[in-house]
């Protein structure tokens, strides 16, 4: 069924006005389905309904990401789906639908680890997103006020927020609780028996155990999925709050302060002595109840003011408690721009100012929240002076240095004695000769956004 021409295609390609040419076509391709909810008699006819599949559809097209085991690109799957609809809803209806593997890639993590995602087919994605869509809202209202992952309207923000709340209200120590490799510990069957709670279609549950059971294809070769909820796939997130909900739950109940996210829960409370005691009790909850694993080093009890929450940290001021980007994140970022304006990159200054720019913009979106004024006016300062000693490094010999210095209104005598210079780059980067000639407002003139602004502007919406 799933055999597909190769286009020869790979990673990621754009396609104009693709989402509006992906809802007329993928309308029509699932035309004759049944499109009124309120008369479908049962969630897996729901899942199938054209208007459901439909919307699964676009959300795929609109996040593309990387192809699965079998190749296939998400521009490829329309034409797909076109040919072969008929033949892939009868395998779903009949149950004899079998998920791929997963392709499992690893991705760096800012402490040098690494982080396993699973990249479904591109088929799998679209009916997991189409499980996801209406078992979300059955699910939405059972979850904790606590619980900010994965969920419409909540964010990260939100999230940090509510902990800063805490912190003002007198809770002044957290209980720091790191899961060890959640995503790939989760048990199958604990979890499925949170799923039928809500869930009785057993057609549902079918699928839903079909897709754990999918397996993983590393380097080629297949291993089997006995445990866990591998990240990347549209339906996982779901899977993982529906599981520490039943963390949430015991939390509320014994009446504690906490902000969850997806796997980072930090517990609020008001002495340290306190904070050892739950950690103990819900440490012993999390490995006997739901078969996980605390990580004993990475989890602590501590202040909010120094414990890593999300990339923040909070930060108590004369003028009340504010948020604050940790001091990783900080280092992290620079660290990414150094790589990025390495002098021998030998990359063109318009594509290192566009790398800039998006990182930045990035950056900024998320930590913009936080208190960091001092930060981004030293940041911006000294990503200027990386982009000058680029553009000088790119001028190479002095006869090319003299003529720019000159074009930009140095003085012949002193562009002769500059470029003649047997100082290093990064001593010249911060030079008079080069503040004059490569002012900001020349590098502003070839592309470079201060990113001093950006924040200014970004944090005063919040």
């Amino acid at each position: 069924m799933r055999q597909l021409q190769k286009t020869g295609e790979s990673g990621y390609r754009q396609r104009d006005s693709v989402e509006h040419e992906g809802y007329v076509e993928a309308h029509s391709t699932f035309h004759g389905e049944q499109n009124n909810q309120n008369g479908v008699s049962n969630l897996f006819e729901r899942i199938l309904s054209r208007n459901n599949l439909n919307q699964a559809y676009l959300q795929v097209v609109r996040n593309k990401g990387a192809a699965g085991i079998d190749g296939m690109t998400y521009d490829q799957l329309l034409p797909y789906l076109k040919e072969h609809k008929e033949e892939l809803l009868t395998q779903l209806r009949q149950g004899k639908y079998k998920p791929q593997p997963v392709l499992r890639v690893e991705i760096p993590k800012p402490d040098g680890g690494k982080r396993k995602l699973g990249i479904p087919t591109v088929i799998d994605r679209m009916l997991q997103q189409a499980i996801n869509q209406v078992l979300q809202p059955i699910f939405e209202p059972t979850f904790s006020d606590n619980s900010f992952g994965f969920r419409p309207k909540r964010s990260a923000h939100h999230a940090i927020i509510r902990a800063k709340s805490y912190y003002e209200q007198g809770y002044k120590y957290v209980v720091d609780l790191d899961m060890k490799s959640y995503f790939d510990t989760v048990n199958h069957d604990k979890l499925m028996y949170f799923v039928e709670k809500q869930i009785s279609d057993k057609r549902v549950l079918h699928l839903i155990r079909r897709y754990l059971l999918s397996g993983i294809m590393i380097n080629g070769i297949f291993e089997k999925s006995e445990q866990g909820t591998p990240q990347g796939g549209n339906l996982s997130p779901l899977l993982s709050n529906i599981y520490l909900n039943e963390l949430d739950q015991l939390l509320e109940k014994r009446g504690h302060r906490f902000v969850r996210y997806a796997d980072d829960c930090n517990i609020y409370v008001k002495s340290r002595r306190a904070g050892y005691r739950v950690m103990d009790n819900i440490t012993t909850f999390l490995e006997r109840d739901l078969s996980l694993t605390v990580n004993r080093e990475k989890s602590a009890v501590g202040s909010p003011l120094k414990r890593k929450f999300l990339g923040f940290c909070l930060l108590a001021t004369k003028n009340g408690v504010k948020i604050r980007p940790h001091n990783k994140a900080k280092v992290t970022v620079q660290e990414k721009h150094k790589r990025i304006t390495k002098r021998n990159r030998g990359r063109n200054l318009e594509v290192i100012l566009k790398e800039i720019q998006q990182l930045m913009t990035e950056w900024i979106n998320y930590y913009g929240i936080g208190e960091m004024k001092g930060f981004m006016k030293n940041l911006n300062g000294w990503l200027k002076r990386r982009i000058r000693q680029y553009i000088w490094k790119q001028w190479k010999n002095p006869r090319t240095k003299r003529k720019n210095l000159i074009h930009l209104g140095i003085d012949k005598r002193k562009a002769y004695e500059w470029s003649n210079t047997r100082k290093g780059y990064w001593t010249i980067s911060s030079s008079y000769v080069l503040h004059r000639s490569l002012t900001d407002k020349e590098l502003a003139s070839r592309g470079y956004k201060d990113i001093a602004l950006q924040y200014q502007f970004v944090h005063s919406n919040y």
